[in-house]
């Protein structure tokens, strides 16, 4: 499929969806049963307002959603809390498969995701949005229910950044454009037609999201595009404009370690598609600055890009969704 055919067919505005009535009795002919979940670290401020929402408005008044979940990182403030209070079922990622080694990050919840919840459909959100609406859930649901050669549909937006005085009309999506466009220009020129390829909102067919690897930490979404591409093609993508996302801003620094574990996954990919050769080991240490008076201070962080194995792989997983299935191994990351 040529990116400009690809782009008009699979584009979406939420509202070509704003007939929930009618997106519901297609779920329903389908039997279809959809999860969402939402990853956590120290949300306390944002996640009661997601949770009212979507449960008042897709699981009441419209009954799309079946599982309404929280999964978190272990949160230091009252994040697991008021997610309880409001009615979503709480989990901490580290009690899910607690045989596996422990590891950390928000590709690790994801990943957890798959194993705890019964959708069919997975739909990830995540937890800091302020100006939560319906649309960043239904959006992104309908694709899947309505087409169902489509696999995996991303959300876009406007993203103005959240500043003490009020909303800049403009910016965001900044690591995507200096970094992740670029990349995907030379190396994947089809996924350049996602116009937010870093973006939290995604929803997934169980029967994808199992066989491809998670990397625990910022690499997860760049990953996806590039295994979901590489296996199931352009094709199985859509995406819809959700408008505009209200988000916290980050700085510069936070976004250099995610460009630093983006890029880990990037070049794994690549040598792993044997797109480039005799690749050395990457070093984990990521060097920052920051100024004392007339010194600078070098800083240190380590960042290995961790991946866990395709959910299919783990035994726990085929004994509760595919007992008849044939047995699969991969050694665990």
């Amino acid at each position: 499929m040529r990116l400009d055919t690809w782009l008009k067919k699979n584009t979406y505005h939420h509202t070509d969806f704003s007939d929930l009535e009618d997106l519901v009795k297609k779920k329903e002919k389908r039997g279809q049963k959809i999860s969402l979940c939402i990853p956590t670290l120290n949300e306390e401020a944002t996640i009661g307002k997601e949770l009212i929402l979507f449960r008042s408005e897709l699981m009441n008044r419209y009954p799309l959603i079946d599982e309404l979940a929280v999964i978190d990182s272990g949160s230091t403030d009252r994040t697991r809390e008021v997610a309880y209070s409001f009615g979503a079922d709480v989990y901490m990622a580290d009690d899910i498969l607690p045989d596996l080694p422990k590891k950390k990050g928000k590709g690790e919840n994801l990943w957890k995701a798959i194993y705890q919840l019964q959708g069919d459909i997975i739909v990830y959100i995540d937890a800091d949005i302020k100006n939560i609406h319906p649309r960043f859930a239904y959006g992104l649901i309908a694709p899947l229910i309505y087409r169902q050669e489509i696999q995996y549909v991303k959300a876009f937006y406007d993203r103005p950044l959240a500043f003490s005085h009020g909303i800049r009309p403009s910016g965001g999506g900044r690591v995507t454009e200096i970094l992740i466009r670029p990349l995907f220009s030379l190396f994947f020129p089809e996924l350049t037609g996602l116009i937010q390829p870093l973006s939290g909102e995604y929803a997934v067919r169980r029967e994808v999201l199992e066989k491809i690897p998670f990397p625990i930490g910022y690499g997860v979404e760049t990953s996806h595009l590039i295994d979901v591409y590489q296996q199931w093609g352009l094709e199985a993508f859509a995406q819809t404009d959700l408008d505009q996302r209200v988000h916290r801003n980050q700085d510069t620094r936070d976004l250099g370690k995610m460009s630093f574990g983006i890029l880990q996954t990037f070049f794994y990919r690549l040598r792993a598609l044997d797109i480039i050769h005799d690749m050395k080991e990457l070093s984990p240490i990521l060097r920052q600055y920051q100024a004392h008076d007339e010194e600078f201070e070098t800083i240190e962080l380590e960042l290995q890009e961790e991946e866990r194995p395709p959910m299919i792989t783990i035994d726990e997983y085929r004994e509760k969704f595919h007992k008849d299935a044939e047995p699969k191994k991969e050694k665990e990351k």
